[in-house]
Parts: C-alpha cells; sequence; structure tokens
C-alpha cells in the first residue's frame, strides 16, 4: 500500500522560519530509519505558500492566484511517499516521527489512487500508459 504523508504547515513554517539543528538531524534520524527499513519512496519539504501559486481549472478558464494562502491548516509544508504494508504500519512509522515543529505539527496520512482501484472502468490502454510512466519514473 503507498501512501502520502503531509507534514501540515504551521504558522512558523509559513514565516519561512527555518527548524533547529536539533529538528533537522532527528528528521534526517528518521528519514535514514524510513529508508533503511525500505519504506520511504520519496518527501521533501516545501516552501512557504508566499511562494506559491494556486490555479483553478473551470471549465476553459484558468485562474492564477498568488501565494501567501489563508488557511494554514489546510496548507502542507513537506511530504513523504512511503510504502508500507497496511495503514497501521503507516500510522506505526507516523507515531515514531519526531515533531518537524517547535510547536504541535499534524501529519495526514492518505492511501494513494492505485490502478486496480478503478477496477474495469480503467481502459487497458490508459492503464498500459500509466504502467510505462511509472516504470520511466523508477529508473530515473
Amino acid at each position: 500500500m503507498r501512501v502520502v504523508v503531509f507534514i501540515k504547515a504551521s504558522e512558523e513554517s509559513e514565516k519561512d522560519v527555518l527548524p533547529s539543528r536539533e529538528t533537522l538531524e532527528a528528521m534526517g534520524k528518521f528519514n535514514e530509519e524510513l529508508s533503511d527499513a525500505g519504506v520511504i519512496k520519496g518527501g521533501e519539504g516545501l516552501k512557504p505558500s508566499m511562494f506559491g501559486k494556486r490555479v483553478v481549472l473551470d471549465g476553459p478558464a484558468r485562474i492564477v492566484t498568488d501565494g501567501p494562502f489563508d488557511d494554514v491548516r489546510s496548507l502542507v509544508a513537506g511530504f513523504w511517499l512511503w510504502d508500507v504494508k497496511d495503514m497501521d504500519e503507516a500510522l506505526a512509522w507516523a507515531k515514531r516521527c519526531p515533531n518537524p515543529m517547535s510547536g504541535k505539527a499534524e501529519l495526514e496520512i492518505r492511501p494513494l489512487v492505485e490502478a486496480e482501484d478503478f477496477g474495469d472502468a480503467l481502459p487497458a490502454h490508459v492503464a498500459e500508459a500509466e504502467e510505462r510512466i511509472r516504470s520511466r519514473l523508477q529508473g530515473s
């Protein structure tokens, strides 16, 4: 089961306050543990929303809004892509995570939609194209 783990933003992360040396060391150690266990497949920290843009797709219209964005609780400061056997394993890893913020931090775990989730609704040529793309990504 693949999941994405979102590290939710905080007021501090949105002000571009960098984590302490101790936090960086603890997160680095945790990432090594994830890697040694074969769990982590990717992940990065994100710059604050003041550096971002949003694009709203409404039919043919494209509306661009510059950051920063208001609702800090809905923003993401970073993410991991994990490959775990089930949600219980993902939760066990999440509970071991050092706090990435100086105050309260929140992680959100979401399963990825896999090709088999679409069943017969996914045309074979689309599934084959997705598999080719996935193979290319794993090779890079």
